[in-house]
């Protein structure tokens, strides 16, 4: 009896905005829901190209025009080519605590189609690589559009 009453005493006596290191570490998916996402325009101009290394035989790029920055999220458009000339396009996000990915949208004749994904782990080599060398590093969000930019210039 006296230990839970201790218990009671001692919850009440935090603030309530201190957070315990779990909170801390988990607060982007305790976080209210995604705000509604405005789709970029589909990429038309210039493209970054970034490397996944010497294995990959596909191009990968990143449309400056669509990068966005708020929350820890960092939203982009990625494309990618194969050897062949074909071309997929996706709308995406990471947020950088949590080295989760989520796809918007796809490319489909111009346009965006598609539903938005779950947050799911990074795990594909291209999604490693902007999360670490260009988006995400020591996984913290870069600060603008402009700080993504000039990492994918170098």
């Amino acid at each position: 009896m006296r230990v839970w009453v201790l218990a009671l005493a001692l919850a009440g006596c935090g603030t309530s905005a201190e957070k315990s290191d779990w909170e801390r570490e988990h607060e982007e998916k305790l976080a209210p829901a995604d705000e509604p996402v405005v789709l970029p325009a589909y990429p038309r101009g210039e493209l970054l190209e970034f490397s996944t290394g010497p294995t990959s035989e596909f191009r990968f790029f990143v449309d400056p025009a669509s990068i966005s920055v708020g929350s820890g999220v960092v939203r982009y458009t990625l494309v990618a080519r194969s050897p062949t000339g074909a071309t997929n396009v996706s709308f995406e996000a990471m947020r950088c605590r949590s080295g989760e990915v989520r796809i918007y949208a796809v490319g489909r004749d111009g346009g965006w189609a598609g539903r938005a994904t779950e947050w799911r782990a990074t795990r594909m080599p291209w999604q490693n690589v902007l999360y670490r060398d260009y988006f995400c590093p020591l996984r913290q969000a870069i600060a603008s559009r402009d700080e993504g930019i000039r990492a994918l210039q170098r």
